[in-house]
């Protein structure tokens, strides 16, 4: 227990010491203080950027914490072993300490914001109205109400899905600080919100699962070449994930590549840089030398570099919260409203040469489209290695669907959705009716229960026995029950586009995410449902699905002739902040829109139609074939029969009165 005191020690002196010199050499430390204007004081200047560094090491410690318990620690059917337990107490203890340092933060966040002494915003009542009513505010507080409920949740978690339901929502913790910072108010505010939070999530995974395998391995505890193997498998993906995220972050900050060399903000990217490269050094070292020697017995093998890289991390942790301190190089926008909401020049007259030239890159839909690519073509070529066959239709038809993934998120129609009501509704019809359909006839559980290699453990719970555990849990059960995601698919449109929220999606580039990653997994449920090749909790037969699907479409209709009949416009407010002057009113051109969701359905039924139709026609087939083995296998033994024990039964009673009639 001393030496886990020692690095936690020394690990929080380098995070302090590293925090101390980057806002010594940004200038954060000595800004310029104006004679006459509000000025926080030199406590606030200091405690804020402290408490927000204990915020993240504490928030990260707890991701680490937990990802031990659910992931790296072996699990005994679905129950967590002592050491597993014991670490998710101790994610208890850091979620607790998590709350605490978001509170002082929100002390110390207001005191900056209205330029007055600690004393003075305790003294006051200015607190609830910032806690409650300012994004920044709000964000400290949800961390606070979050890291308080892991608090509580953890000291009862015993299984492996609690555990790992607790790391999501650490994960998901973490976020709402970071979306209401520098990334906010960056000219590229879509791409820079989409890369913190990226970036965040993995570097979060990464540090926090080192340190705590770190504390397992000098607390001397079994199973820790399998802790570390698991980790440096995770660590790979979390190294190449911050790495793409923050090329992304520095890209929507800076003007030029050379602000990356005249400015303090550059300079301390560029210290990030260099931390990371030599970080990706290490894990190298650690997967081609020190865990075979750990594997071998040899823990202090892994230990000595492991702890370097710990500290490492600790002072890349400091610059990035001083980084957040230091105000990005300055950049010429155009006063623009436009340009404010959506990042970019309002473009010009719809046309279909701009729709295929005028491209937006949206980072977390093309780092979603690369995954799902990669991964099934992995799947593919692992089966392919091992012998085995897959479908060449199943491969075509998963390729298809990411193609049209990337065309709809990424070609001028992502760039013309925010703009025009019609081309957004283009957007959520193929996003809901038509990706999926490719999507779920791709069988990517299928394939992924064929690609992946059980637990080497008994017991345990790897990739593949997730995969199951999710498919067999009572959540999936009752969101993929047929009436469940058809009113999912349905209901949710309605509650989207006549409600408020369509308009508060809208203004934020994280609404328009989450509103189109809304469409993508409603779509995907739905035709699970109806031509899903993988395996379901609840299976319809053929003639059900094809109710399900002739009840179902003509909602869609319902909702576009709804469309097309209003005589207001929805977000009104949000389109007339535009100043679109070219094109159709925003009346005109809703009603397109209206008549785009009636008119869709027509091409995703048919595909539908021809792809259940062919589903069932083998169906039949298999059954046929089946029944024809059974006959001929009932033949060859002795006594005959056809193999259909209710046509074998029915035809011994006909027997039965035969003889009976013979007799007499």
């Amino acid at each position: 227990m001393t030496r886990v005191v020692r690095l936690t020690v020394a690990a929080l002196c380098a995070t302090a010491g590293a925090l101390v010199v980057a806002m010594v050499l940004g200038g954060a430390a000595t800004p310029r203080i104006i004679p006459g204007l509000p000025d926080e004081g030199t406590l606030t200047r200091w405690m804020l950027p402290l408490s927000k560094l204990a915020m993240d090491v504490s928030g990260v410690l707890t991701v680490g914490l937990l990802a031990v318990a659910a992931v790296f620690l072996p699990s005994d059917k679905g129950l967590l072993g002592r050491p597993a337990q014991s670490y998710v107490k101790g994610a208890s203890w850091s979620a607790l300490a998590w709350a605490v340092a978001a509170a002082v933060a929100l002390v110390f966040s207001l005191s900056e914001t209205l330029g007055a002494p600690v004393g003075e915003i305790l003294a006051g009542n200015e607190l609830t109205s910032y806690a409650s009513q300012v994004p920044q505010g709000i964000a400290l507080t949800l961390v606070v109400l979050f890291a308080v409920a892991i608090a509580l949740f953890a000291r009862g978690a015993i299984t492996a899905g609690a555990a790992a339901g607790l790391l999501v929502f650490a994960l998901v913790t973490l976020l709402p600080p970071a979306l209401t910072g520098h990334s906010s108010s960056a000219p590229n505010h879509g791409l820079a919100t989409t890369s913190v939070g990226m970036h965040l999530l993995f570097l979060a995974l990464w540090v926090g699962g080192l340190a705590a395998v770190c504390v397992y391995a000098l607390r001397g505890q079994a199973q820790i070449d399998v802790a570390a193997a698991r980790f440096s498998r995770m660590a790979l993906w979390c190294f190449a994930g911050v790495g793409v995220s923050g090329v992304a972050a520095g890209a929507s900050r800076l003007a030029t590549i050379g602000d990356l060399f005249t400015s303090p903000y550059g300079l301390l990217l560029i210290a990030k840089v260099a931390a990371f490269a030599v970080l990706g050094y290490l894990g190298w070292r650690h997967r081609g030398r020190t865990l075979p020697r750990l594997s071998a017995g040899e823990p202090h093998a892994f230990l000595r570099l492991a702890l370097g890289e710990v500290m490492l991390m600790g002072a890349t942790m400091g610059v990035g919260v001083a980084l957040s301190r230091t105000a990005p190089p300055p950049v010429n926008t155009p006063v623009d409203r436009a340009f404010e909401l959506l990042g970019y020049l309002l473009p010009p007259p719809l046309s279909l040469g701009n729709l295929f030239t005028l491209w937006w890159f949206d980072l977390f839909f093309a780092v979603l489209a690369a995954a799902l690519a990669g991964l099934y073509g992995a799947g593919v070529v692992r089966l392919a290695r091992r012998g085995d066959k897959w479908p060449v239709g199943r491969t075509v038809s998963w390729g298809l669907g990411v193609v049209i993934l990337v065309l709809s998120t990424q070609s001028g129609i992502a760039r013309y959705a925010p703009v025009l009501f019609s081309v957004h509704m283009t957007e959520h019809m193929i996003l809901s009716m038509l990706v999926p359909i490719f999507f779920v006839l791709g069988a990517p559980v299928t394939l992924a229960l064929r690609a992946l290699r059980p637990a080497v453990r008994r017991g345990d719970r790897g990739p593949r026995e997730w995969i199951t555990v999710i498919l067999h849990s009572r959540v999936m059960r009752f969101v993929s029950h047929p009436a469940i995601a058809t009113a999912i698919f349905v209901v949710s449109t309605f509650a989207l586009y006549f409600t408020p929220l369509f308009a508060a999606a809208m203004e934020e580039h994280l609404g328009h995410i989450a509103m189109t990653t809304h469409f993508l997994l409603s779509g995907t449920l739905f035709f699970w449902v109806i031509i899903g090749v993988d395996p379901a909790p609840h299976k319809l037969p053929h003639a059900g699905r094809l109710l399900l699907l002739m009840v179902t479409m003509p909602f869609h209709a319902f909702f576009g002739i709804a469309l097309m009949s209003m005589g207001t416009v929805l977000a009104g407010a949000y389109y007339d902040q535009l100043g679109r002057t070219w094109g159709a009113s925003s009346l005109a051109d809703q009603q397109t829109g209206g008549g785009i969701a009636w008119g869709f359905g027509e091409i995703p039924t048919l595909i539908v139609l021809l792809a259940l139709g062919f589903q069932w026609w083998r169906d039949d087939e298999r059954v046929a074939r089946r029944a024809d083995r059974r006959a001929d296998a009932a033949a060859a033994k002795p006594g005959g029969g056809t193999g259909d024990a209710e046509l074998d039964a029915y035809n011994d009673y006909l027997a039965k009165l035969n003889r009976r009639d013979r007799s007499r």
